[in-house]
């Protein structure tokens, strides 16, 4: 028994400019899908390409519209790094971290809501913990989880839960992997599966170094408390670990394609000092066997991603870098077609 798949190349607009690392929603105004793109890297891939830029694109439309920029209580406007997710007609955007002439970085606190009909931000409390590289996931509909990533200095065990309904933050059941930035995850119903990322190692008389992880947790949200989560191992897909995939959920499973086997810095060098190499690979779990399946490959690679959206049964990464970490307007998709089993 097993799930086949085509591959399909996106028929949707390309972005109106080069775009990596950049956060993604798709929100819903009106009836109309819209997906989003919040803030990242530009073509040029050094500090002054790192913006607050944000694109809608009406699905159906023939291009993306340039929107107001997301705003920022630090001096550094623009991110890198953040996390956004789609509730309903709002997009939440969190965190992600600033990039300096001296290459310092700093993780933002801010949590805005994104108002697309009326093009606004809504200031809301800031995390208790400021987080970059991490990953946002809705459940009800209501509370949005983030699951570990990089606090300034050091990657955090942290799960940080955002209760829409009364702006404020809890914390639930630690993360019990490895602290790790950079992974990929997503949930279905009360079932959150978390992948790979990268460590932060000491050593021997010098400073310390990044590497990469290969590790599957399955996280079991209890129904009757938000807060509590069941965190227990998965067996890893293929072994390999990969760095900044694209994830999501559809039809009761979970997806995870794209990223690099080599972690690198912003630009896509990797931390070894050699060009991170883009992925085509798509990885999916099936809750209910509690199993891993290796599907067909993406037609094209890429990495850098910090979302991946559906719709209609499509895939999309939006942006990101190609196998020779350039920066990418495109808009890749990928069909999923159930077959006869």
């Amino acid at each position: 028994m097993s799930l086949l798949l085509s591959i399909a190349l996106s028929a949707l607009p390309v972005l109106p400019e080069p775009v990596a690392n950049n956060a993604v929603a798709k929100v819903i105004v009106n009836e109309q899908p819209y997906f989003l793109s919040f803030m990242g890297i530009g073509a040029s891939k050094d500090h002054t390409s790192v913006h607050n830029k944000v694109w809608a694109l009406k699905l159906g439309d023939a291009k993306w519209h340039a929107k107001a920029p997301v705003p920022s209580s630090l001096s550094i406007k623009g991110r890198l790094a953040s996390t956004a997710v789609g509730v309903g007609e709002y997009a939440y955007v969190f965190g992600g971290y600033t990039l300096s002439a001296d290459h310092s970085e700093i993780s933002s606190p801010d949590v805005y809501r994104y108002d697309l009909k009326n093009d606004s931000y809504t200031e809301l409390s800031t995390m208790p913990v400021p987080v970059d590289d991490s990953v946002a996931l809705t459940y009800q509909q209501r509370y949005i989880y983030l699951v570990s990533g990089w606090h300034n200095d050091g990657n955090v065990n942290l799960v940080q839960v955002y209760d829409i309904k009364t702006d404020t933050w809890q914390q639930a059941s630690p993360f019990l992997g490895e602290p790790v930035f950079g992974q990929a995850a997503a949930i279905s119903g009360n079932t959150i599966v978390v992948c790979d990322g990268v460590k932060t190692q000491a050593n021997v008389d010098k400073r310390r170094s990044f590497a990469s992880v290969a590790q599957c947790l399955k996280g079991t949200i209890d129904e009757n408390n938000p807060l509590k989560i069941d965190w227990r191992t998965l067996p890893h897909p293929t072994g390999t670990s990969h760095y900044r995939m694209a994830a999501t959920r559809f039809n009761g499973a979970i997806y995870m394609l794209a990223g690099s086997s080599n972690p690198y810095n912003y630009d896509g060098m990797g931390y070894n000092g050699k060009p991170a190499p883009a992925s085509n690979h798509v990885w999916r779990f099936d809750i209910v066997s509690n199993r891993w399946n290796v599907l067909t490959p993406a037609e094209s690679s890429s990495m850098d991603h910090r979302g991946l959206l559906e719709h209609n049964g499509v895939l999309y990464r939006i942006g990101g870098m190609d196998n020779h970490q350039q920066v990418s307007n495109k808009v890749l998709g990928y069909k999923i077609q159930n077959a006869a089993k």
